[in-house]
């Protein structure tokens, strides 16, 4: 290589070398002095020069074998088979439902169709994995096969693709599957599929994810809520959450449930995906539900209607008073009762800056009702420590059971639910087994049979415990029976209604609105224990729920006002009139 210096004659930096006669010139010309040019090969060579001979073996490298599980799915296919597993999930949770709910057979095909509309509504639809695996495999088996041959005889081949026999013959052995799925895409050219299907693998490989979050379990059940309020049935989020972990509806843990030749190709991002540890929250399910009802309307025009409010109103208040009068505020707070805020009618808007919707119009319906039915609950009690009784037996506080009753209702309702047979082996549920009597152990160990132990074919009906440890079948103690909410309210003793002490407030006087993020300031006893019977009801926080109420208060007091100038505007207008 010639050095990088400049010639001295002319400057230039550029060199090279004639092949010819071995001088290295720049560019101009001008031969560089002081350059040698020394060979390496000799011409005779002596007797004591050592010579090495290499000789190779015609045995060919063997191809270094993978490691991995060939059983295991990867990639599209992987997805592919994903969702196979989530389908038969869900006709399990389909068949649970129907059994437990007492529900009709449409059911199932309801959920069918939106099963199959959130399919396309997917951001990454699951593939078309056998036509794509098919077209893999022949392309594979073309390359190897077929290639050698018309390399090796070119003329051979040539007269294999001139004669109609063999073309007739290769027709004859293709497979009828393969062929008509060829058929379904031949609107596109081959060209354009390659580049698609390459691109499209490069992308995923460059930023690649298994699921997402539409991809979750938790979307099987928010097919299942939509699919209930299509045919409005008057459920609420928190029925799902509870049969979800009491085990008898397929949630968690349900590999179990799938057969070896499904959970075999599983790998263990498959396996994660598939396997939730907890039941799903409240909002969490609402924020699926809510989007999948959205999206069915926006891209089908598939409209959900409304919740069926009449039932599950009767569920959160079980008094007819607090129903009627939950119902009225909750027109006069304008609650949108459906699964999108995007799907009821918008608000009347007066002036040009008043909003299409409210803040909380998004939250679950039945949340929306709870917090409606607390507001009404301040209105007539207070919930401060302050002591509010009517003044008229037309008030219809007076129809109302008195405060301290209703407290105490509500304690003993709160104490039940940890008590109740269905809920109190919930894993939200604290239970030492040391504070266990008898009865409680055997019917945790009947929960942890049926829950952990799959049942053998052919000896369903027959129980392992029954069988290895026989015992009697008498009742060792008392089973907790489910305390009905109306039961204890109806035996509660009516408002007192005052007579001559002006001391005493009225209900809705003196009515106090706490700021939700206060986080020094604690919540009055009466309306704390509300508050987390409510939310632990629901399936909410504490906080979320006051921050929900408060919301509506501020909301109640703006129509207060906006009511009381109308009414003063009305009286000066009819004092204006001759």
């Amino acid at each position: 290589m010639a050095p990088r210096r400049k010639c001295p004659l002319c400057g230039s930096k550029q060199w090279h070398k004639d092949s010819s006669s071995g001088l290295v010139a720049c560019s101009e010309g001008h031969v560089i002095q002081n350059f040698r040019n020394e060979s390496g090969e000799t011409q005779d060579l002596g007797n004591y020069t050592m010579r090495k001979r290499i000789l190779k073996s015609g045995r060919k490298k063997s191809a270094r074998q993978s490691r991995a599980d060939p059983k295991l799915y990867h990639g599209e296919r992987a997805r592919f088979h994903y969702y196979q597993c989530l389908q038969l999930v869900l006709r399990k949770q389909i068949a649970a439902l129907i059994a437990l709910w007492d529900l009709p057979p449409e059911f199932e095909t309801v959920c069918r169709d939106i099963w199959g509309l959130h399919l396309t509504l997917l951001p990454r639809p699951p593939p078309a994995e056998p036509y794509h695996h098919m077209r893999e495999q022949k392309d594979s088996d073309s390359d190897t096969g077929d290639t050698k041959p018309s390399l090796d005889n070119p003329k051979e081949s040539r007269s294999d693709d001139d004669d109609p026999q063999s073309s007739s013959s290769s027709s004859e052995e293709e497979d009828p599957e393969l062929a008509e799925l060829l058929r379904e895409n031949s609107e596109l050219s081959s060209s354009d599929e390659e580049k698609d299907h390459t691109s499209q693998k490069q992308g995923v490989q460059s930023n690649y994810r298994f699921v997402s979050a539409y991809d979750r379990p938790v979307n099987c059940i928010a097919v299942l809520v939509v699919a209930c309020w299509i045919m409005r049935l008057p459920v609420m989020y928190k029925d799902f959450i509870d049969v979800i972990e009491s085990y008898e509806l397929p949630y968690l843990d349900f590999l179990r449930l799938l057969s070896s030749d499904m959970t075999c190709h599983l790998t263990k991002h498959a396996v994660r995906a598939l396997s939730p540890h907890f039941a799903p929250s409240t909002l969490y399910i609402h924020r699926f539900a809510s989007r999948l009802a959205k999206l069915i309307y926006a891209n089908y025009g598939v409209f959900t209607p409304e919740l069926n409010a009449s039932p599950v109103l009767w569920r959160v208040v079980q008094q007819s008073t607090l129903y009627g009068l939950a119902k009225r505020l909750g027109y006069i707070l304008s609650l949108p009762l459906t699964l999108h805020h995007s799907l009821s009618p918008t608000l009347r808007r007066i002036a040009p800056d008043d909003p299409d919707v409210q803040m909380y119009d998004n939250i679950p319906p039945e949340l929306a009702l709870v917090a409606t039915a607390i507001v009404v609950l301040k209105l007539v009690y207070g919930l401060d420590g302050k002591l509010r009784l009517p003044r008229d037996a037309k008030d219809p506080a007076s129809a109302l059971p008195d405060v301290g009753g209703y407290l105490s209702a509500f304690r003993i309702m709160g104490e039940a639910d940890d008590r109740h047979n269905e809920k109190r082996f919930s894993s939200k549920v604290s239970m030492p087994t040391g504070d266990m009597d008898l009865a409680t152990i055997d019917e945790f160990l009947n929960f942890c049979e049926r829950v952990l132990i799959p049942s053998k074919r052919g000896e369903s009906d027959q129980q392992i415990l029954d069988n290895y440890f026989p015992l009697s079948t008498e009742s060792g103690g008392a089973r907790l029976e489910a305390i009905v909410p109306h039961s204890i309210i109806k035996g509660l003793s009516a408002t007192k209604i005052n007579i001559g002490e002006t001391t005493v407030l009225q209900p809705g006087e003196s009515y106090t609105i706490y700021h939700s993020r206060d986080v020094l300031g604690n919540l009055p006893e009466e309306q704390a224990l509300i508050i987390t019977r409510s939310a632990k009801w629901i399936g909410v926080s504490d906080d979320y729920l006051c921050e929900v109420v408060e919301r509506f208060e501020r909301r109640l007091r703006r129509w207060y006002y906006k009511e009381r100038r109308r009414e003063k505007e009305e009286k000066e207008s009819e004092g204006e009139r001759p």
